[in-house]
């Protein structure tokens, strides 16, 4: 029998594992190349998975809503032809139990858990020494209860500080503070109780991550972009008859910052424990809300090295999939930097947090017409004029504040020095 094993993908950088929200086909179908298999739920995105090969299913090992590690095999086909088929096993694969050698001395055996166990949790709890019996105790934050790592992270986490509490007692450590927790709100009448989408469990659990993991610092300066603004007025409506998309602010700042990271490509980086790496190529991330009020990030890969046209064609075409969940794992991977416009909703700067693994991230403000001192040969003359807040928010890691305040002014300098008299 010729078998083909169908593995979970790789979904990107520091994704280790994934929620498979459903499958198309069944234990005994016939399947065909690029027929698709099953859905699975990665960061902030669910997508499609299609068979690479012909043949019969003959064995699904994971069912829906049933996370596996990246590598694990899902489901089996024989490409032979055959109607073998394997009994479908659709919740957890069960473990062949290891028949004792005749000289080995009888060891009671730890009772199994009564709950699903994704790969990586299992790793983790046997990395550590945690028993079935403890990790049947350990609250999940998953769909039904299921412990996810952060849920196995965070008891041994409680379980450390347990220990550095009892030490202290003792009088061997000093005293560590305790960990903040999340104080339960009260409740009145006409509240209304609305539970988090997976989705949003994602972003809050990435956010969470992000300041846990990088000291943010976040740099400002108001940057003035008459220029920018009247050639827009001068060129999009001719611009919209051309090309039939309209040409936003947007593909303006991505021009802008895939210049400036061309000049401090150590702003493009990532950090990897004491190393850093520095990438070679400028991929522009630009956060987009979905129509159920998410957020998802399609990337623009090598962003430098396009012009403005093809920018404004391809980030309009991101970001109205991006709006109804229609994009590609590959549209959302690998970004080296992120754009995020609070303008757009009529703010005028923020703070944002870092998309880790990046290093840095900038928010625009909303553009608005404010008086200005200009010097002239004559002296100076307060004029109207457009100008805009950018606000960097950096990994003090591996970015100082001399670093990310060059990075940022070079941007204003950008968008301050634009052309009117260019043409599109």
């Amino acid at each position: 029998m010729s078998r083909y094993e169908i593995k979970m993908p790789k979904l990107g950088e520091s994704v280790q594992e994934a929620l498979i929200t459903k499958w198309f086909v069944a234990v005994g179908d016939m399947v065909e190349e690029d027929q698709v298999l099953f859905e699975v739920a990665t960061d902030k995105v669910d997508s499609e998975i299609p068979s690479p090969v012909d043949g019969r299913i003959i064995e699904i090992k994971y069912g829906e809503n049933a996370t596996a590690a990246v590598g694990e095999t899902l489901a089996i086909i024989d490409m032979s032809g055959k109607e073998n088929v394997v009994t479908e096993s659709k919740k957890e694969p069960k473990e062949s139990p290891k028949e004792p050698e005749k000289n080995e001395p009888s060891v009671k055996q730890e009772p199994k858990s009564n709950r699903f166990l994704s790969p990586l949790v299992k790793t983790i709890a046997e990395k550590e020494g945690i028993s079935n019996t403890v990790l049947d105790s350990i609250k999940g934050s998953g769909e039904n209860g299921r412990i996810r790592k952060q849920d196995i992270l965070s008891y041994l986490e409680t379980q450390k500080q347990e220990i550095q509490k009892s030490k202290s007692k003792t009088g061997n450590v000093t005293p560590t503070a305790k960990k903040s927790e999340n104080i339960p709100p009260s409740l009145s009448a006409g509240d209304e109780i609305i539970e988090m989408n997976r989705m949003r469990k994602i972003i809050a659990q990435h956010m969470v991550d992000s300041v846990h993991t990088a000291p943010h610092v976040t740099s400002f300066v108001e940057a003035d972009v008459e220029n920018l603004v009247r050639w827009r007025n001068r060129v999009k409506n001719d611009f919209l008859q051309r090309e039939k998309v309209n040409i936003t602010y947007m593909p303006l700042f991505i021009e802008a910052v895939a210049k400036a990271l061309r000049d401090f490509p150590l702003i493009n980086v990532s950090l990897q424990d004491e190393t850093l790496i520095k990438r070679g190529q400028i991929n522009v991330g630009v956060a987009v809300s979905t129509d159920q009020g998410d957020l998802i990030v399609p990337v623009i890969q090598n962003a430098d090295r396009k012009n403005l046209t093809g920018l404004t064609h391809e980030l309009t075409d991101l970001a109205q999939r991006g709006r109804i969940n229609k994009l590609t794992l590959d549209e959302i991977q690998g970004g080296t930097f992120t754009i995020t416009n609070f303008g757009s909703f009529g703010n005028i700067m923020g703070t944002p947090i870092i998309n880790q693994p990046q290093s840095a991230i900038l928010a625009t403000g909303t553009i608005e017409k404010k008086p200005a001192v200009l010097e002239t040969e004559y002296g100076d003359v307060v004029v109207v004029r457009h100008k805009m807040f950018l606000s960097l928010s950096y990994d003090h890691r591996v970015i100082d504040g001399a670093l990310g305040g060059a990075f940022l002014k070079r941007i204003a300098e950008n968008l301050e020095s634009f052309d009117t008299n260019r043409e599109i």
